[in-house]
């Protein structure tokens, strides 16, 4: 048998199967990235920093809310009154009390009342503060 006669090393793809190859290897190395290789085009990246910038918001929103609702004169019974509302009606309690509202940031923002009730309603009890719970300029 001689070595010259055929087998892969005397093989020579057209120039037509290199180019097809070329374009399939390419689209199965996209369709693999964007699935499973965790690609993602501009478009989608913009609207995840939309949603992870509006999170952000209303989380920090939410803690200055508990701040304000659990530093409130009457905050004992304003814990009593949102835990006896329905779960539907805790966000405008929390908006109607005002706790929500920030200076410098007009309108509401996005969750942060329910974000804040849902905190306010897991307390078992206010947190004692020795009146070091407020906010100082220092």
């Amino acid at each position: 048998m001689r070595h010259d006669e055929g087998g892969w090393s005397n093989y020579r793809p057209s120039k037509s199967l290199w180019a097809w190859s070329v374009v399939g290897a390419s689209a199965l190395t996209m369709a693999l990235g964007f699935t499973w290789g965790g690609w993602t085009t501009s478009g989608r990246a913009a609207v995840m920093t939309d949603i992870a910038v509006r999170n952000a918001k209303a989380d920090l929103v939410a803690g200055i809310c508990v701040h304000n609702f659990v530093t409130a004169s009457d905050a004992q019974e304003n814990l009593k009154a949102l835990q006896a509302k329905s779960s539907w009606q805790r966000d405008d309690f929390i908006t109607d009390g005002g706790w929500t509202n920030i200076a410098g940031i007009d309108g509401t923002i996005t969750n942060a009342a329910d974000a804040c009730a849902d905190q306010l309603v897991k307390m078992k009890e206010l947190p004692q503060s020795g009146g070091d719970a407020a906010v100082t300029d220092s």
